[in-house]
């Protein structure tokens, strides 16, 4: 099997799966010479299921004893020749086709897509502009989701988890996809089981199953057990032939099992969804209205009518706002992913912009995996040689070590002179790990390590030296003889104590900024670990982390959900913290208000993680962590997350200011429509009037004011930040227009005074909408500047340039009245600037 890294990344201890002699007998278990009984399951661990017999239509390689080899090279290529692979795609994004239906497929494209149709039949080419530049708008979605699309497909490759598999004797990392029915599957501590499958071999093998039943409590397993994908292993090993596989099972639906738990939830997705369903609401009786206005109360040439009709539908359609957060979104993925972040679920980025709190686990976050062996020191007259090579027989005997026994097994190099009888796991719960070793000259012992706090008496002399040690930042292990059997009831009872083993772990070089960044940001950082909260709280320390001195020893936190959230908002360090803990501290911190984020690379972390609003996870943690985890770290930086929070930062302010723009179009479009409806009157504008207007003062400069840098901290309540400056703009924008619209009707006369009638007040709606957008692009920066004044020399060109006055039909008559529009929107623009300070100050964010 391969070799993991520290998958149980808090614990100060190693594995404990020493597998090599015969497995533990269990309290009344009835031996068995075939399935040879197992340990019992750590405290409070689930009882094992009975052996089940193999499903109807399993392969006949599917028994509970497969051979030992696994499939042989010809019946592999048999099997993949009769399809039975495991091909169920990779699915890290949706598909072509999904990303094409939801781009065009659209409630506002159908609405616009037949008035398009209408206007091409009965008004020239530049009154049905508005479809093209619907065309062009879809287009740019959909490429920006195809290229976030292969951006996410590349790094989940690097991320697919790589199961090991046993042919022709020899174990070799195979794709997911390459297994076949009948494949002999290796498991190690971390491992994700990719198919379904019985257990055939097993040596102290724990199985997680909570992604499937909800039940958090490990299972363990005898050859013969079932074993289902979704599942992962927290301690042992084993193996397990694949029984389904492909879409024959629900293995199909694995990249969802653990995403149907944890949806993030997108305040920015669900505000738009609310605004467009208002918006439906009023567009829907109001153009009914226009159109009667237009068609039957005004006896109009019927081109024209439907023309102008179709004119005041168009704009009140927000059309483009959907289509610029799914760019801003798909970009952001772009930028994350050059950085090597993983966002397995596209509003993860906003989610994480909105944390206001992030639990970190020490080990694989602030600290490097690798550590180093600094000190053995005997305890009660142990000799150091002997407890040498006790160690030595330890590490050799487990061949999934992690970073601590890998550290052991680097300074105390086994001697081959001894051999493992019987292993205990190490459990998170647990704490500690045992085996009974029998020596060169036939003397057996039984022997623990793990945690000395957990091990050792509460009174013993021995733990001052730990906190001492601890205190310093350095991790210690305590090696006991136990007493009595590991199959027992309480194998540390009466554990003697031999030596304490120092450690010292290496601290990841960026966590310091990091920290610092969060607390720039006003992000709590709390460090939940499992080591002892000294030497946690030693660590937190040396990066600077505020509060870090006052540590919490986890086993004294009360059980009541507000009771504990009150001593987490007080506390930054907690030590001694179990899996189930974690999960209840995210629960706690969430009934408080807070926005949770949890960050983690060991299989203790899934149930935390899983919880989280925000599951991070290290490219290098278990496999079950990143099936879980909203957004992997394959850089395993844990640097890169102020960039995660950034790019969400800037999606989140950006689109609020953008939304602005496109909702104020709306309400003043609704009003016109109103207001027409009311005087009787034409309507003033064709659509290709409002074509210009929409791309000079919303379309084009949205598009980059939604991609420009904005480090504005995230902030709840979207849908009545953007509505409480959107309503009153668009009151504003629709009176004064009107205004001119009327002022004009009474100055103008003769056949053609309908056109000089509409431009000035299209003169008028560009510049309040100008005013808007200028009010928007603050605070001002070079290139702000020049995309507010662009946009005013783009209108003035219009204006000037004849070509452009006929095909858009714009030509300003006399200057009585265009001064008068100019008037009318400087006074207007003066409103604006006072209501936008009011509302900022009646009603701030």
């Amino acid at each position: 099997m391969t070799q993991r890294a520290d998958i149980d990344s808090d614990g100060p201890e190693p594995n404990g799966h020493i597998p090599g002699g015969s497995p533990a007998v269990g309290a009344g278990a009835e031996l068995d010479p075939v399935h040879p009984p197992q340990p019992p399951p750590a405290p409070g661990a689930g009882a094992a299921p009975a052996a089940t017999p193999p499903p109807a239509g399993a392969a006949p390689t599917a028994a509970a004893e497969p051979p030992a080899r696994g499939l042989t090279a010809a019946e592999v290529a048999e099997r993949v020749a009769r399809g039975e692979v495991n091909d169920v795609p990779l699915r890290s994004s949706r598909s072509t086709a999904d990303i094409v239906r939801g781009n065009v497929f659209t409630r506002f494209n159908a609405i616009i897509g037949v008035l398009w149709g209408i206007m091409l039949f009965v008004a020239p080419i530049q009154d049905s502009l508005f479809g093209f530049v619907i065309v062009a708008n879809t287009g740019i979605g959909i490429v920006q989701e195809l290229r976030a699309k292969r951006t996410l497909d590349s790094l989940a490759v690097i991320g697919e988890a790589k199961p090991r598999v046993r042919r022709d004797g020899v174990g070799a990392s195979v794709s997911t996809s390459e297994i076949v029915l009948g494949d002999l599957v290796e498991l190690a501590p971390g491992d994700k089981v990719v198919v379904d499958g019985l257990v055939a071999e097993a040596d102290s093998l724990e199985v997680d199953e909570s992604l499937l039943t909800g039940e958090a409590d490990p299972v363990v397993k005898h050859p013969g057990d079932t074993v289902m994908s979704g599942s992962f292993v927290v301690a042992g090993g084993g193996a397990f032939t694949a029984t389904k596989v492909g879409r024959e099972a629900y293995a199909a639906q694995l990249a969802e099992e653990a995403s149907r738990f944890t949806l993030v939830h997108s305040e920015l997705r669900s505000g738009i969804s609310t605004i467009l369903k208002y918006v439906t609401w009023m567009m829907v009786p109001t153009a009914l209205g226009l159109i009667i206005s237009q068609l039957v109360v005004k006896d109009n040439d019927l081109r024209n009518s439907i023309a102008r009709t179709v004119g005041g539908i168009v704009p009140m359609i927000p059309e483009g706002l959907v289509l610029l957060t799914s760019v801003a979104f798909a970009i952001g993925v772009i930028r994350l992913g050059r950085k090597q972040c993983l966002v397995q679920e596209l509003p993860a980025i906003e989610g994480l912009a909105r944390v206001d709190v992030v639990c970190l686990d020490k080990t694989g976050t602030l600290t490097e995996g690798g550590m180093d062996v600094t000190g053995l020191r005997p305890l009660g007259g142990a000799d150091e040689a002997y407890v040498r090579k006790v160690l030595g027989a330890l590490g050799a005997s487990d061949p999934h070590p992690n970073a601590s026994l890998q550290a052991i097994i680097e300074a105390y190099p086994d001697d081959e002179e001894w051999r493992c009888t019987q292993s205990l796991p190490f459990s998170s719960a647990r704490k500690y790990s045992g085996a009974a070793l029998s020596e060169g000259d036939g003397t057996d012992s039984t022997w623990l390590l793990g945690a000395p706090d957990v091990l050792l008496d509460g009174h013993d002399p021995a733990l001052a030296e730990v906190d001492a040690l601890n205190r310093e930042g350095l991790r210690v292990l305590l090696l006991a003889q136990a007493s009595g059997d590991l199959d027992g009831p309480s194998p540390a009872q009466g554990a003697k104590p031999a030596a304490l083993i120092v450690l010292e772990q290496r601290l990841r070089p960026d966590a310091a900024d990091t920290l610092r960044y969060f607390a720039d940001q006003n992000v709590s950082a709390k460090v939940i670990s499992g080591d002892n909260a000294v030497a946690v709280g030693a660590v937190a320390a040396k990066l600077g982390l505020p509060g870090a001195s006052a540590t919490v020893d986890a086993r004294e936190l009360p059980k009541d959900p507000e009771a504990m959230g009150e001593r987490l908002d007080e506390g930054a360090v907690f030590g001694r913290v179990t899996p189930q803990q974690k999960r209840d501290m995210v629960g706690a911190l969430q009934s408080r208000g807070h926005t949770v984020a949890m960050t983690g690379d060991g299989v203790n972390d899934v149930l935390a993680l899983k919880d989280a609003d925000i599951g991070v996870s290290m490219g290098s943690g278990s496999e079950a962590t990143r099936a879980v985890a909203q957004i992997v770290l394959l850089n395993n930086s844990f640097a890169t997350l102020p960039s995660v929070v950034a790019e969400g930062r800037r999606v989140i302010g950006n689109i609020t200011r953008v939304a602005t723009l496109f909702l104020t179009k709306t309400v003043y479009s609704v009003l016109l429509a109103i207001l027409v409806v009311c005087w009787q009157v034409e309507y003033p504008f064709l659509p290709r009037h409002l074509t210009l207007l929409s791309t000079l003062t919303i379309g084009v400069p949205a598009f980059f004011l939604a991609l420009a840098p904005n480090t504005e901290r995230a902030r709840p309540h979207f849908v009545r930040r953007v509505m409480r400056y959107a309503i009153p703009s668009g009151l504003i924008a629709a009176t004064a227009t009107f205004s001119t619209y009327l002022l004009a009707r009474s100055h103008y006369s003769g056949t053609a005074a309908l056109d000089a009638e509409t431009s000035a007040a299209t003169l008028c709606l560009f510049l309040v909408s100008l005013w808007v957008l200028a009010i928007i692009a603050r605070p001002y920066t070079w290139w702000r500047i020049a995309l507010v004044a662009t946009m005013g020399g783009g209108f003035l060109l219009v204006l000037v340039v004849p070509w452009l006055q006929h095909f858009f039909a714009l030509k300003l008559v006399g200057t009585v009245m265009p001064w008068a529009a100019v008037g009318i929107a400087a006074a207007s623009g003066l409103l604006l600037e006072f209501v936008w300070r009011w509302v900022g100050r009646r009603f701030p964010a």
